[in-house]
Formats: structure tokens, C-alpha cells, sequence
């Protein structure tokens, strides 16, 4: 367990999940760079795993609504009284199809380490029952981006998306880790049956996955995990750690966003 993880039990949640707002662009860049993967006409964006909402909190600053969904009941109410209006939380955990699950956490863990999943690996050691939901029984319209981190899951949440991401193509980022789960039938699905196109940044200019070898990089710098978040924010290491994909419809690029004939925005 990392140093950051022992310390959390003793931090108060509002702390946490401000200090996660003020990092989280260094651990993850393309947080700061949020104009790259968002239109800046977006209607809604939706924030699979919320964690200390470190996302939706920036998403809310660019979209006119974000709704975000949590699975953990303790971040779902954090969510739910720190985020600002334009932010709908929604307790459950996104998958293919409604009902109840067991999600998955480490031993101790009430959800500060982010790892929580429906699939269990070998770190998950105690589970709860969570209530289920697809994005396209969440009722949405005018969806222009969706961020997904679910540890394992992403596969069932894009199928229960299809429709969603059918009719409104929306910017996808998602993390993908091959350590977790294949990254190649994710990568098939949305590129051969919904026309998209794979997109990394491993430094500062963004290549087309299909140039990159995302398996071999994160075999190579897998030692870049075991460090924590903490750590890792604090000692930047070069290069860094890709383990995230935004995938955009064919035609279009990072920070090249064409102009809509639809949505709430035309009409």
C-alpha cells in the first residue's frame, strides 16, 4: 500500500478531494489540456468513475451539465455536496445492463485508492452491493464527451453506451490498461463498429494509437505504477506512464472540433 493510501483514513474528505484537484493534472496531463479533448460548445459530459472529482469539477467549468457516475456510496455523497450545480451525480456503477453488482475494493479501502472495480483482481479483497445502470438508460441528450475509468469494466460500459455514442459521437476518453484487461477488443469495438480513431499523448504532441504501441509501453514502464500517486505527482518521471486513449469519430483531431448542425445548442 502506498503512503498516500495509508495516510487517507486519517484525512477528511474534503481535503483529499481538493488536494486530488489541485495534482491531478500532473499525474494525468491531459487534464490540463482539457480544450484538446472537449468542444467548447459541450452540452453535457459525462464522468464515469468519479472518484474526488477531480474531472468533473473541470468539466463543469467547460460543459453546461456533467453527470457523473460513482459507484462508491461514500464518494457519490461526497461528490454530490462539494461539486458545483451543473453537476449531477449518480450513485451506481456504469455497466451493460441495469441491476445490482459486487464491486470490488482492496482490503481497507473505502475508495481513496481509485482501484475499485466489477472485476475483481488480485488487490480487491472485500466487496459491496452497488446498483448497475447503462448510459443510455440515463436518459441523456447532447452528450459531446464522456470520460471513462473503471478499472477493468470499460468494455461493458461502451456497450451499454452504443446508442448514446451512435447518435451523438462524443469525444471518448478512456483508461485502458493491459495489465488489467486486452486493450485490443475495446480498440476493435470503436474503431471497426463505431468509426473512431485512437488518440495518445506520451509527450507533448498527440499521435494516432495506431502509431503507438501502447502494450509494449506500459510493459516498459510498468515499474512507473507500483509508485503511487503521491510519488509519482511529487518525482515526475520521463516518459511518462500512458495508460489513457482518447478516441475521436474518424476526420476529426485533438483540439480540431468541427462545427455542430446539431444539439441542444442549434436548436
Amino acid at each position: 500500500m502506498t503512503l498516500a493510501a495509508r495516510l487517507a483514513p486519517f484525512v477528511p474528505d474534503r481535503l483529499i478531494a481538493a488536494l486530488a484537484r489541485l495534482v491531478y493534472p500532473r499525474f494525468e496531463p491531459e487534464l490540463a489540456r482539457l480544450g484538446d479533448l472537449c468542444p467548447p460548445d459541450c452540452a453535457t459530459a459525462v464522468d464515469v468513475g468519479g472518484w474526488y472529482g477531480p474531472w468533473s469539477r473541470r468539466l463543469a467549468s467547460r460543459a453546461r451539465h456533467v453527470v457523473t457516475v460513482e459507484p462508491v456510496p461514500r464518494l457519490a455523497r461526497l461528490l454530490a455536496a462539494s461539486t458545483p450545480p451543473n453537476v449531477r451525480v449518480v450513485q451506481g456503477a456504469a455497466t451493460d445492463r441495469p441491476g445490482t453488482a459486487r464491486l470490488w475494493l482492496p482490503a481497507g479501502d473505502r475508495g481513496e485508492r481509485g482501484v475499485s472495480s466489477l472485476i475483481r483482481r488480485d488487490i480487491h479483497a472485500r466487496a459491496l452491493d452497488v446498483p448497475c445502470l447503462t448510459l443510455d438508460g440515463l436518459g441523456l441528450r447532447d452528450v459531446h464527451f464522456v470520460k471513462i475509468d473503471v478499472d477493468g469494466n470499460e468494455l461493458p460500459v461502451l456497450r451499454g453506451a452504443r446508442e448514446l455514442i451512435t447518435r451523438d459521437r462524443p469525444a471518448l476518453f478512456i483508461e485502458l490498461e493491459a495489465r488489467i484487461q486486452p486493450i485490443g477488443p475495446i480498440v476493435e469495438l470503436l474503431t471497426r463498429e463505431h468509426g473512431y480513431r485512437g488518440w495518445v499523448l506520451p509527450h507533448d504532441t498527440w499521435l494516432p494509437l495506431a502509431a503507438f504501441d501502447l502494450e509494449a509501453h506500459q510493459s516498459d514502464t510498468s515499474y512507473v505504477v507500483t509508485q503511487g500517486l503521491l510519488r509519482r505527482v511529487l518525482t515526475p518521471r520521463r516518459p511518462r506512464y500512458v495508460n489513457s486513449v482518447l478516441f475521436l469519430p474518424e476526420g476529426r483531431r485533438p483540439g480540431a472540433f468541427a462545427v455542430r448542425d446539431d444539439g441542444a445548442h442549434v436548436r
